[in-house]
């Protein structure tokens, strides 16, 4: 049986131990936390069973269930999930899991000839086997989510073959941009003197330029293909809306996103003058494959000769996915609300403040020889170590604030957004694109307010569509 160790006797113990049992408590407090907020909303899952009063102009009552049936899975899997990776990660810091990868990668380094004095290069090799572990203990997961549960709502398109190749692909990729990159910045840490972590957060910023930068032309295309859109209404009305509000457009591209789900999405991307808006196939009514074949169905059934014709176009209407050319444009000024109120220069903004004070808070803790100790590193203080233990567990409670925190302001600036396209005289498309895409991906429209609170960063769909509603018929 275990005994309760009073304060004074915690405070007695070693400080690498009471380090230790802090970073396994708050872990778990945290999930405790997670849980309990879950467990919130799963109950308005499973007793919110009919439509609400004023939620039945704009969801019927056959998609209210198949968004209810979708969330209560997604919140179980969530939960077992969730579950295996708290014990996971347990198990790893309490049976020493991450001074024996760090020994079993010097020994890799050994047998290609690399001494201890190849701090680098070891770290590169503990990088490697670090994430294939956890790529190959997640896709179990990852597998049973796109196969069982995305499968059986009708959002996954994926055959097993493309999802292996995409996940090789996927951690192909990931190691060719980790592994350079992590090694320029120890080198840097290794040779910047007292002033480091100024260099390092100067090179963190240059590659999380680069790579946001490069991402759509040279990374994205590796797994979706991307077209331009063509000449036609929609793209001259994107370039008007552009114009209209300098924003500095020079390509629409529609990404093949029907090839891997169903789910739906739009976005822009590119510095300065170079700015390009990807739209996903399935958000546009005309371009979704899935209304191809649910309109190739709707004919065959016509010509077996069950069914009115009128009646079955009214289902074939019913069940289309994406949105109308006015829908899309006015999801776009919702996106380019973001760029013309400058939500996405202070978002850059605050990320590299925060990431500033993360790398000079490091530089004060690198040299604690206890934070080593609490971790099984008593003989042995590697830069890469430090940087895990610190910026993952160290600043645990300080990372769920911040996240916290930008999720308030991220709600706060899609509510901005909306009000933005609302100028732009997009209000009633808006709310009907709103109330499509909340169908189209089966998002639940009832939430309990504290889980609300803590986790959407996008406000629930009625708060969004109240604000929208009275100008929505403008």
């Amino acid at each position: 049986m275990g005994t309760w160790v009073s304060q004074d006797a915690m405070w007695e113990m070693p400080a690498e131990k009471r380090i230790f049992g802090a970073v396994l408590l708050f872990s778990w407090t945290v999930y405790l936390w997670e849980t309990y907020l879950a467990q919130r909303q799963r109950r308005i899952y499973k007793t919110t069973t009919h439509v609400p009063l004023e939620l039945g102009q704009i969801m019927d009552s056959e998609t209210f269930e198949k968004s209810r049936l979708y969330q209560l899975d997604k919140s179980t899997f969530s939960f077992w999930s969730g579950l295996y990776s708290e014990i996971e990660g347990t198990l790893i810091l309490l049976f020493g899991g991450i001074p024996y990868l760090w020994r079993l990668s010097g020994r890799v380094c050994g047998y290609a000839g690399f001494g201890p004095e190849y701090e680098i290069t070891q770290s590169l090799v503990f990088l490697l086997l670090a994430t294939l572990f956890s790529a190959l203990t997640g896709l179990p997961w990852s597998l049973y989510n796109t196969f069982v549960i995305e499968e059986k709502h009708g959002f996954n398109q994926q055959t097993l073959g493309f999802f292996m190749k995409d996940a090789i692909k996927k951690f192909i990729v990931t190691q060719c941009i980790l592994l350079p990159v992590s090694s320029l910045l120890l080198y840097i840490i290794k040779i910047g003197g007292d002033y480091f972590f100024i260099y390092a957060w100067l090179f963190t910023l240059v590659v999380s330029l680069v790579l946001v930068t490069i991402y759509a032309d040279y990374i994205a295309p590796l797994f979706d293909k991307f077209t331009p859109l063509p000449e036609g209404k929609l793209k001259q009305e994107i370039e008007v809306m552009a114009k209209s509000i300098d924003f500095p457009l020079t390509k629409v591209y529609v990404v093949e996103g029907s090839k891997r789900s169903s789910h739906s999405n739009a976005y822009f991307y590119g510095f300065f003058k170079n700015k390009r808006i990807v739209l996903f196939d399935t958000l546009l009514e005309e371009y979704s494959v899935l209304n191809k074949d649910i309109q190739e169905s709707g004919v065959e059934s016509h010509n077996d000769g069950e069914g009115d014709s009128e009646e079955i176009k009214a289902k074939v209407k019913n069940k289309k996915q994406g949105c109308k050319n006015e829908e899309v444009l006015a999801v776009l000024g919702h996106e380019l609300g973001h760029w013309k109120l400058g939500h996405t220069v202070k978002n850059i903004i605050i990320s590299q403040m925060n990431s500033f004070l993360c790398f000079f808070l490091f530089a004060v803790l690198i040299g604690r020889k206890e934070l080593f100790v609490a971790f099984g590193f008593s003989d042995s203080q590697p830069t890469l170590i430090g940087l895990l233990i610190i910026f993952q567990f160290i600043f645990s409670p300080y990372n769920e604030v911040l996240s916290f925190c930008l999720t308030v302001l991220s709600r706060r600036f899609e509510f901005q957004a909306d009000a933005f396209a609302k100028k732009l005289g997009k209000a009633k498309d808006l709310y009907s694109a709103l109330i499509k895409l909340n169908k189209d991906n089966l998002g639940f429209p009832v939430s309990d307010w504290l889980f609300s609170m803590w986790h959407y960063s996008h406000p629930p769909l009625l708060e969004r569509l109240q604000a929208l509603k009275n100008t929505k018929q403008d």
